[in-house]
């Protein structure tokens, strides 16, 4: 099973998020530069972070964008799928039931290898969070941001 580019590169802009995570929201052009992913293309991957729930925006002068939840709290499973669909190896054993269309499911000799296949990748991606992925020194300060409570709100 290959990841395109669209995979990878969403990936890869979602762990420059985690960096930056609790420092505010960071500028598209940054966050292509910290994740060597094309500005161009990156607008185009943004857009569908941003409607799954993965990414806020704020515009403005000190607008951009940030995770919605904490690194820890992300899976890459959860990225891969917006990017790339349900996890589906072989057409006949999609994540998606819907995809499975082989007509020789029923009775095929050769599924239970591709269903290991798809529940092993489907388990690498979803036991994996994006803080797993962020340099560990700034892993520790991710974690310290995410335990921190907020200020109590002001009583009226």
């Amino acid at each position: 099973m290959k990841i395109s580019s669209r995979g990878e590169y969403g990936v890869r802009a979602m762990v420059a998020l985690a960096r930056n995570y609790g420092d505010g929201p960071v500028s598209l052009a940054s966050v292509a530069k910290d994740s060597s992913v094309p500005p161009a293309y990156l607008e185009q991957l943004i857009a569908p972070l941003r409607k799954a729930g993965l990414v806020e925006s704020k515009r403005g002068a000190r607008g951009g964008y940030q995770l919605s939840r904490p690194p820890t709290a992300i899976r890459v499973g959860e990225v891969y799928r917006v990017m790339e669909g349900p996890v589906a190896p072989m057409v006949c054993v999609s994540e998606d039931p819907a995809d499975q269309t082989c007509p020789l499911i029923e009775g095929c000799e050769t599924r239970p290898v591709w269903l290991k296949v798809r529940d092993s990748i489907a388990e690498a991606l979803d036991s994996t969070t994006l803080a797993d992925l962020v340099d560990p020194r700034k892993a520790r300060r991710i974690d310290q941001v995410a335990k921190t409570p907020s200020a109590p709100a002001p009583l009226s």
